[in-house]
């Protein structure tokens, strides 16, 4: 049975824990120059009086992907239906989607990458003729309806962009890729959003958690959540510096940001492996979790923070990771001589 659309209206609605996501573009933090094209294409699209062209988000999971395809319909104020490449397993899920879209609303699909084929190439002709070929009946009955849509704008948003076929790609009217967030842009963010719950937190606390949060801003927000918390329970609820780093210590977030996943992770390429190289499937049965897990979540921040590096034999911890654990260097035997076996 298909899924019924889901209509997002233009407010999120008053929960304070959902509005720490931005409302408007202008209220967003980075990306500037994303946002400074998006401004360009939003206001020509205005002026002519025509749906926006198709756009693909692409980046790494948390830094405003949802909230740009969220702000986006409230500037164009037209509506916003939402889905997912997981929930559209077959074409007959996309046709509710598509059918009852009013004229220009957006329609977002998230994690667009994991859609299955038939389903990407019931897009095409949509997206590009504002077209449904629906086919009716098998073999020397079928026959084809050609269903015209109203016009629209696709926006899809994924972590994998390599993953879409390019076919699927070059519909898309524009392609920005999100990146990572300097601590300074964090720090504005965690400010903001320590404002809207009501957070009486130090300048210097907010410095600390932005200098944690691997760049992103889901992150920042999940541990300036935390230190709410423990401030709340341990600290009469006031987040200073002290509080902040007893916080963070508590969860095991060090200076760099790592948790203990990705320190156990290391550890154990230093321990078993001896730094390396190793393969990932390999580290993963030693910390009896999945591979995805390590490539997907570990892997990503402590390869941008150069503490791991990819070679063609395997992954190898770096001086820098050593010098982070305070961990000697584990010295790499040589070649086995052959005169001990004469």
């Amino acid at each position: 049975m298909a899924r019924e659309p889901i209509v997002t209206e233009s407010p999120l609605g008053e929960d304070p824990e959902r509005d720490l996501r931005p409302q408007r573009i202008a209220d967003m933090v980075g990306q500037r120059e994303v946002m400074q094209r998006l401004d360009i294409v939003l206001d020509a699209a205005r002026k002519r009086g025509e749906p926006l062209g198709h756009i693909l988000f692409d980046g790494p999971p948390g830094l405003g992907k949802t909230t740009f395809a969220t702000c986006i319909p409230r500037e164009m104020n037209v509506p916003l239906v939402t889905s997912s490449g997981p929930a559209l397993k077959a074409p007959k899920d996309l046709i509710p989607y598509l059918t009852n879209l009013e004229e220009g609303a957006v329609l977002f699909i998230d994690e667009i990458h994991r859609m299955p084929k038939p389903v990407e190439e019931y897009l095409y002709t949509a997206m590009e003729d504002f077209r449904l070929d629906i086919v009716l009946g098998e073999g020397v009955n079928a026959r084809t309806i050609n269903l015209k849509l109203k016009q629209f704008t696709l926006i899809g948003a994924t972590t994998r962009a390599g993953m879409l076929s390019g076919p699927l790609r070059d519909r898309f009217h524009i392609r920005e890729h999100l990146g990572f967030y300097t601590v300074e842009e964090l720090v504005e963010i965690i400010r903001r959003n320590s404002r809207k719950l009501q957070i009486p937190l130090t300048d210097e606390a907010a410095v600390e958690i932005a200098r944690r949060s691997r760049g992103t801003p889901r992150v920042a927000n999940n541990r300036l959540r935390w230190v709410r918390d423990y401030a709340d329970s341990k600290a009469g609820g006031s987040a200073t510096l002290e509080v902040a780093r007893a916080a963070l210590l508590m969860a095991g977030v060090d200076v760099l940001g790592l948790d203990k996943q990705d320190r156990g992770y290391l550890e154990t390429i230093i321990r078993v492996f001896g730094g390396g190289p190793v393969g990932v499937d390999a580290v993963a049965h030693t910390m009896n979790l999945a591979t995805d897990t390590l490539s997907d979540e570990v892997e990503p921040f402590l390869l941008r923070s150069e503490l791991v590096v990819r070679t063609p034999r395997g992954r190898v911890v770096t001086t820098k990771a050593y010098q982070h654990l305070q961990i000697k260097p584990i010295e790499k035997p040589k070649e086995t001589d052959q005169r001990m076996f004469e």
